[in-house]
């Protein structure tokens, strides 16, 4: 592959709602420019970005995939991204290292939820943008209405550059309005604009001259004055605008049919930034403590972040990095300021899809992967040693869907902790963790289709089978009312018997107190080295409470009296002992049974807010507050875990997609007697 200087570099991201065409849209783009001579399709599952076997098995992107495409002297590092929301991390490593981004719109359905959510995200990082409205050959295709929703949604500010001629199956080719001139066909022939078009491109070139001129006072004095701007101050005004975020034009064609592609790495390359364009990126400095501007100089110091992780089937872990700064040459050792180790960098590759091609260096700018590097992991800073820069973290959003996973055999069961390492190491918005009291491992992610495919990996890649449940719910019990209890434990079978004799008093603690244990005992009645044995006996048993096995919290057990026998009392006979009066006592203290309540902040569009608080209202949940912001309501409430387990897909279901929560661990709290029986009568059943 050719080298290019830092101006020539285009990192692009394509982002949208799932099934608007990506990376049938990617694939155009790379047959257009010569670096695949067959045209593949999502539904035969020969596409270059798409080639994971889940990927190709489910029709859908899963995760990012690298496409650099050499076009007119540029190269474009386009990153296709999943459009389904459980995928979410790898959209936002990929906006994380890009420095425009393509918004792809479907013709026949409009702006959609994915839609909005990319637009946010691409908002957040501040980066330019073009919309593609594509599938215009689609039955139902209507640009003008997709437009008049994008305007609707995202402001008058974006503006078409380019029109269709035709729609559905008489879909030929675009009017490109900064020229004035028609193409049509797959081979973008140039041509006039038929005549039944002229008067609407004459209309919407009008508007975009007005928008390109408002853009810098020369040329507002010009339009002004009644001049035609000239092309060259027509494309310096939209270069200038779209770097400024004044205006996002919009592209059309038909990634299938591969109409418009070509037409959007031109724009690509006029329109979005460079390296150097971008915002200025901050490094803090370790060795000074001080805040760094990053210049993207290839002879400055070295500065990169690793922006994803995989497993390759055929050369080990493979990271994929963006150089911010510097340079990073094949066969050298870099420092990993991130976990303070010197990591030793073998060969570097340019990725298109599975495919690798070997480079000497990555230049300020550019994105590549290395193999086999054995300390760093995804978020993580590559620089020199003496100098040692730390680039911002990147952000993933919690987990918000759990599932207890289970191994099938005792040989998974040896295998599962190491498959789960590495697919925690590779996404990081999985999360993995032991749950003590239900001794269960959970595994959390954004939805279930992103649990599916981390089980079906699990057992692909690392062969490993599992299957995944609804984790159990970490109930405890507690006593309600101060008790006493007396338990003599007397055995006589000839030689040494047992007795241990123990009076207990149990008292129920605030919320969150746990367990205490404290003796009283007076004038010898209980040995003192019996008192730890009376100890153990009570912490054992206070494991399984007496209403449904689950263990007891918030009491304070005191052993007060007792007796014992000079021959016959041990260890084992005072432990009983205590383990006996303490289930006693829990028996006469009014056990109850408690739930952990969660605190849940869920935001959602004004029009979804009455169905979200009727569905919290129907599981047993307190809404605390609700405060509007943008168009949005944040409701804030506490709920109980056992009824918010599947939220994720409720909350999914009633908004459309378009809500979304938050939720941590808040305290425990009793459960109503009704539902208690219910859980007990359960638990007994099981």
């Amino acid at each position: 592959m050719q080298r290019y200087g830092v101006e020539q570099i285009r990192n692009v991201v394509l982002l949208s709602h799932g099934g608007s065409g990506k990376t049938s849209l990617s694939e155009a783009m790379l047959f257009g420019s010569g670096a695949i001579t067959r045209l593949g399709r999502v539904d035969h599952g020969n596409t270059t970005s798409d080639y994971d076997p889940e990927e190709i098995k489910r029709k859908i992107s899963i995760y990012l995939s690298l496409i650099p495409v050499e076009w007119k002297g540029f190269r474009v590092n386009i990153i296709d991204t999943p459009g389904y929301a459980d995928f979410l991390s790898e959209v936002k490593s990929a906006v994380r290292v890009a420095d425009g981004a393509i918004i792809v719109v479907c013709a026949a359905s409009g702006v959609e939820v994915g839609t909005e959510l990319v637009w946010r995200y691409a908002e957040e990082q501040k980066i330019p943008r073009l919309i593609f409205i594509n599938k215009m050959d689609r039955e139902n295709a209507d640009f003008f209405k997709t437009l008049g929703e994008l305007q609707a949604h995202f402001e008058k500010r974006c503006l078409p550059i380019g029109l269709p001629i035709g729609a559905e199956r008489d879909f030929k080719g675009v009017v490109d309005l900064t020229q004035m001139k028609a193409y049509t066909g797959t081979q973008w022939q140039e041509g006039e604009i038929p005549e039944e078009f002229k008067g609407r491109a004459e209309e919407f070139r009008e508007k975009l001259v007005e928008a390109v001129a408002e853009t810098d006072d020369e040329l507002i004095a010009k339009y002004l004055e009644g001049e035609e701007l000239t092309a060259e101050e027509m494309w310096r005004g939209l270069r200038a605008a779209t770097l400024g975020g004044q205006a996002v034009p919009i592209l059309v064609g038909s990634a299938l049919e591969n109409v418009g592609a070509g037409r959007l790495l031109d724009a690509m390359c006029d329109f979005l930034p460079s390296p150097r364009d971008g915002d200025q990126i901050k490094a803090i400095n370790r060795a000074t403590r001080e805040e760094e501007t990053i210049n993207p100089d290839p002879t400055a110091p070295l500065s990169a972040v690793v922006f994803k992780t995989s497993a390759d089937p055929y050369v080990g872990k493979l990271t994929y990095l963006r150089v911010y700064s510097g340079t990073i040459h094949s066969d050298s050792s870099v420092w990993n300021s991130t976990k303070d180790r010197a990591e030793r960098i073998g060969q570097l590759y340019v990725l298109r899809g599975k495919s690798q091609e070997p480079v000497p260096q990555l230049i300020a700018g550019d994105i590549g992967a290395v193999a086999k590097l054995a300390e760093t992991s995804t978020g993580d800073t590559l620089c020199h040693r003496d100098h040692p820069l730390v680039l911002p973290a990147m952000e993933f959003p919690s987990p918000v869907l759990s599932v207890a996973v289970h191994p099938k055999t005792k040989a998974d069961l040896d295998k599962m902790g190491t498959a789960l390492a590495r697919l925690t190491e590779e996404d990081l918005s999985l999360k993995v963790y032991r749950e003590t009291d239900t001794m269960e491992t959970i595994l959390s992610g954004m939805g279930e289709a992103q649990l599916e495919v981390a089980a079906e990996k699990m057992q692909r890649k690392f062969g490993v089978d599992v299957r995944m449940e609804v984790p159990k719910v970490p109930y405890k019990e507690t006593i309600t009312v101060a008790t006493k209890a007396e338990y003599k434990h007397k055995k006589q079978t000839g030689g040494h018997g047992q007795y241990g004799h123990v009076f207990l008093s149990l008292e129920p603690l605030p919320r969150g107190q746990g367990y205490e244990f404290g003796d009283r005992v007076v004038g010898g009645v209980v040995p003192k080295n019996y008192i730890p044995a009376v100890e153990k006996g009570v912490t054992e048993a206070i494991n399984e409470g007496v209403l449904a096995s689950y263990p007891v919290v918030d009491i304070k057990v005191t052993l007060y009296d007792g007796s014992y026998h000079s021959v016959d009392s041990s260890d084992i006979s005072f432990k009983i002992a205590g383990a006996h009066a303490l289930r006693k006592g829990l028996s006469q203290g009014q056990p109850v049974l408690l739930e952990p309540i969660m605190n849940m902040r869920i935001t959602v569009p004004e029009g979804f807010t009455g169905d979200v608080i009727g569905d919290l209202n129907s599981k047993r949940a307190r809404v605390q507050g609700m405060n509007p912001q943008d168009g949005l309501n944040v409701i804030e409430a506490q709920a109980p875990m056992a009824e918010v387990l599947r939220y994720a897909i409720d909350l999914r279901s009633m908004t459309q997609g378009r809500g979304s929560y938050q939720m941590e661990f808040s305290h425990y709290e009793e459960v109503p007697p009704h539902v208690a029986q219910k859980i007990s009568a359960e638990r007994g059943k099981a």
